[in-house]
């Protein structure tokens, strides 16, 4: 819950920054913010890095 609460303010001030400032280069951190959660989710897990992630792409 606190990871959906932290992620809704980023993508809340980045969309206040980008248009107050006029700079779209303040929309990609959301992504990059969740990408990155992503990330550090997957190596998380006890499996080997490369394994984890042929076993995520795997699923259907």
């Amino acid at each position: 819950m606190l990871t959906l609460l932290s992620l809704m303010v980023i993508t809340g001030v980045c969309l206040f920054l980008a248009l107050r400032k006029k700079k779209p280069i303040f929309l990609a951190v959301p992504f990059l913010s969740i990408f990155a959660y992503f990330l550090v989710q997957i190596i998380l897990v006890p499996a080997p890095f490369m394994e984890t992630v042929k076993f995520i792409f795997s699923l259907r």
